[in-house]
């Protein structure tokens, strides 16, 4: 959908950014590192969570991800917590947590305003296929976990729609900052 290159048009416009996919990949190189290695034996490599391995145990099979998910989540939501608490003593007026299956993981009670980065389907899927050893198979298996984008689109405060061009998202970003900081001002 773009929300890792959305996050980024916040963070250039000075606001702090927690991004959870990249707490996650720290963990899988640290405090992830032992349990998931015991729930999962034989996903670890030279000392981190090998991706391609962890996906393959993951692989259709739903109560792994939710086994997984009790053991991440919560690492996950302690780095999000120092972030905001640091973000708050840094004196940040906005704090933007980047975090994928927000409505999946119940995090949208934890947050103000929820921003919905979006697409057409048809860009999505073009996006999503061009990654490094993104299968067909492997994408529909994501869609099939996250909430619908017309529901989430349905749920959001803001929406920056990214498949008009960077420009134009950029610019709803500016928007929605100007948004925020005017409605905390009255």
């Amino acid at each position: 959908m773009g929300k890792s290159t959305t996050a980024g048009f916040f963070a250039a416009a000075g606001i702090p950014v927690h991004d959870a996919d990249a707490a996650v990949h720290a963990l899988y190189r640290g405090r992830a590192v032992a349990p998931v290695e015991a729930a999962f034996p034989g996903v670890t490599v030279d000392g981190a969570i090998d991706r391609a391995r962890l996906s393959r145990a993951l692989s259709g099979k739903p109560e792994n991800f939710r086994r997984l998910e009790a053991i991440v989540h919560p690492l996950v939501f302690e780095e999000r917590q120092s972030f905001l608490e640091k973000a708050a003593a840094d004196g940040a007026d906005i704090a933007v947590l980047d975090t994928p299956l927000l409505f999946e993981t119940g995090s949208e009670k934890d947050v103000d305003i929820v921003v919905v980065v979006t697409c057409d389907p048809a860009i999505q899927r073009e996006r999503v296929l061009s990654r490094p050893e993104m299968t067909v198979e492997k994408f529909e298996g994501i869609l099939k976990r996250q909430l619908p984008d017309g529901e989430k689109r349905a749920r959001a405060d803001y929406i920056v729609d990214t498949g008009h061009g960077l420009d134009d998202a950029r610019q709803a970003v500016f928007a929605i900052i100007a948004d925020i900081r005017g409605k905390g001002q009255s």
